[in-house]
Parts: structure tokens; sequence; C-alpha cells
């Protein structure tokens, strides 16, 4: 009988030590998947070098890709997006080139009749500076226009573009064959409380990651690999109604930690009414525009700055559609380092 009672409290002593060992490992998988699901951040400049480098796409296409995230778009996306035009209803993407100096400029479209006579006229388009920056429609090439310490997208460095006297890989030469894709208008004036009564978001005010999944939901839509994704904040319509402001009084725009965003989707471009990067951004100066950093040099991404979206995000609303065929077409220059351009929607 003592040996018969000692066998069963071992017995029960072993079920105890079974049942600890599946709590632990239950709690050990929940603990993962709870880490998983966590969203990483990028918050302090730590946080900015850490993903510049976890979120790198350098060689995931090639050590001599120079198209980036463009790879994305494939026959069967291009395919796709073509069945998007319905309507057969298209819109501009770009806002009228700027010809005289503004304070949310700096540079401007210097056109010079150059002949007129019975026959014709001709004149001279020639930019007063670069073309870049927070005032003209444009795409920057992916690689050189941003680099990270001395280096652009997968590896192209400072010493390279110094050498050729222009981009030597990854220039917007790339993307001679256009870009034709889904893409997706997030109306950030459409997130509850967000915009002002007049219809635009002021400036500095952050659109997240959050912010984004928040308009998906709002708006129907969920971004996939090979998308364009384009930010509404109003900006030309603000500027139309109280005048040009000093990009350093405030821009709204992403937060830096929308690329890990871009990284989960497999964003192809993105694009905004302004700079993308919201302003003031609050890291240190050294860091400059996080998001356009982690885009274009670490993913790959490419950014078109300063366009348009007044006339899409109307037609958008009337539709009730945010989703439409892209296209866009830069200048064949070589070894350039972006280009002016006037992308379209159709839907």
């Amino acid at each position: 009988m003592v040996k018969w009672a000692q066998r069963i409290g071992r017995t029960f002593r072993r079920g105890e030590c079974v049942i600890a060992v599946v709590v632990a490992l239950v709690l050990a998988v929940t603990a993962v998947i709870g880490r998983g699901q966590e969203r990483p951040v990028i918050r302090t400049e730590a946080d900015f070098h850490r993903a510049m480098k976890e979120l790198s796409n350098w060689g995931r296409w090639g050590d001599d890709d120079e198209l980036g995230a463009a790879n994305f778009i494939t026959p069967a996306t291009r395919k796709a997006a073509a069945a998007l035009v319905t309507e057969g209803i298209s819109v501009s993407l770009a806002h009228d080139v700027i010809q005289e100096d503004a304070v949310d400029g700096g540079t401007y479209l210097d056109r010079q009749v150059l002949r007129v006579s019975e026959t014709g006229a001709a004149d001279r388009y020639q930019y007063t500076g670069t073309y870049h920056g927070t005032i003209h429609s444009h795409l920057d090439s992916v690689a050189c226009h941003v680099m990270y310490e001395g280096k652009g997208y997968n590896g192209v460095t400072q010493e390279s573009i110094e050498a050729t006297g222009g981009c030597p890989k990854g220039s917007i030469h790339a993307l001679r064959d256009g870009i034709f894709t889904r893409g997706i208008l997030f109306d950030a004036t459409l997130l509850p409380g967000r915009a002002t009564s007049e219809g635009w978001m002021e400036p500095g005010d952050t659109i997240t990651w959050a912010d984004l999944e928040q308009l998906e939901n709002i708006e129907g839509v969920r971004v996939s690999e090979g998308d364009v994704i384009l930010l509404y904040t109003g900006r030309w319509k603000r500027r139309a109604a109280l005048g040009a402001w000093p990009t350093s009084e405030g821009v709204s725009g992403y937060q830096a930690e929308v690329a890990y965003f871009l990284k989960e989707r497999g964003v192809s471009f993105i694009g905004h009414d302004m700079f993308n990067d919201v302003s003031p951004h609050g890291f240190p100066p050294a860091v400059g525009l996080p998001l356009h950093r982690l885009a274009l040099a670490s993913l790959g991404v490419s950014i078109f700055d300063n366009l348009d979206f007044e006339a899409l995000a109307e037609e958008a609303r009337r539709q009730n559609r945010y989703e439409f065929l892209f296209t866009a077409a830069p200048l064949r220059i070589e070894h350039g380092m972006g280009s002016p351009l006037n992308p379209i929607a159709t839907f």
C-alpha cells in the first residue's frame, strides 16, 4: 500500500511538471507574439540609425539594382492597375510650375521668350536653382540625391558621384520607361477632428503609421505591394487662402515610423503635397529629413515632392473612391538626380 501511494505521488508530481512546462511554453509563445505585434518606434537619433539598418533593401534585387522598390511593380501589377480605369476621368497631380520667387520656394522657373516672328515663337526654360526643394513638383531619383553616411541606395558612394559628375547608378534615367501602377490617395483631412474647418491640416500636424491604417478603414482601401501612396494635407488650398508661409514655420507630413509601414506593405513610391516629412520632426539637425533618408537611402522608395492633390481629392470624394491608375514619366536624363514631371491619376 505504501509503495502504491508513493507511485501515485510520483505520477502526480510528474503531471504537475508537465503542466508547468506547458504553461511556460504558452506564456513564452504569447510573449513572442506580443513582441511581434509591437510596432517599432523611431523617436530618437539611436532609433533612426537602427531603422536605417533594419529596413535596408540593399542587395535585395541584386548588387547592381537601380530601381529599388519600383521592382515591386510587375507586369501583373500594371494589368491590375489598368483595370481600375472605369470612368475614363484623368486628373493632373502636379502644381503649375512656379515662375516667381516665393517664401516657400527659393527657386523658380525663369522663362524667357527668345524669338518672336511671323512664323512663330520660342522660349527658354531655366530654373534659377535646383528643382529639388519645397515648391516644384518633382520625383527624386532612388540613389544619389539623399545619402546616409556618404552612401545612397544600394551603396552608391559620394566619391563615385563626384568622379562621374552625376549619379552613376540609380539615377532618374533608370525610370525612363515610366511608372504605371495603382495609386492610393490618403486624404489626411478625413481623419476625425484633425483638419481645420477650412479643410487643411495645420503645419506640424503629424501623420503616423496608425493614421494610415485608420485612413485605410475610412476610405475602404488597403495598401499592397507595388502601390504608390499619396498624402493630401491641403497644402495648396491653405496657400491659396492664407498665402505662402516659410517651411520653417512647420509642415504637415509623415512621421519617420511610417518607414516601417512602407517596408511591411511593399510600397513602391510615396508622394505628398509638400516634402513628405513632417516638420518639425523632433530629431537633431544631423538626422536631416528622417523619412527622406529612410525611404530613399535605406528602402529604395523614391519620393514625389510638392504634388498638387486638390483636384484629385475632390474627384476621390465625389466618387467615394481613393484608388486609381497612377502614371508618371520622368525626363530621360542620364546621371540625373531627379526630374520635374506631371503625374496623372485616372479613374
